[in-house]
């Protein structure tokens, strides 16, 4: 899957949980979303954006991302 449609798909995500939750819980709503609803080849492609640079992902997405990367991480240790 191409980086610029999962951008895409995670920004759109984003404006909705940032009506609906508001800015202090938009990123936590949107991991959940992606860890919920996102196959791992999704997540870990999305993942890898974010490594490298993140082009284009939304502030909010950005950290979500980051939250997503640090429970992956997590549970690869466990």
């Amino acid at each position: 899957m191409h980086a610029e449609y999962l951008v895409k798909m995670a920004n759109q995500i984003g404006a909705f949980f940032h009506a609906e939750s508001g800015p202090e819980a938009a990123p936590a709503d949107i991991a959940r979303h992606i860890e919920r609803f996102w196959d791992k080849r999704m997540r870990s492609a999305i993942v890898a954006h974010l490594g490298a640079g993140g082009d284009g992902l939304d502030a909010e997405v950005r950290r979500a991302v980051e939250l997503v990367a640090a429970a992956a991480a997590s549970k690869a240790t466990s």
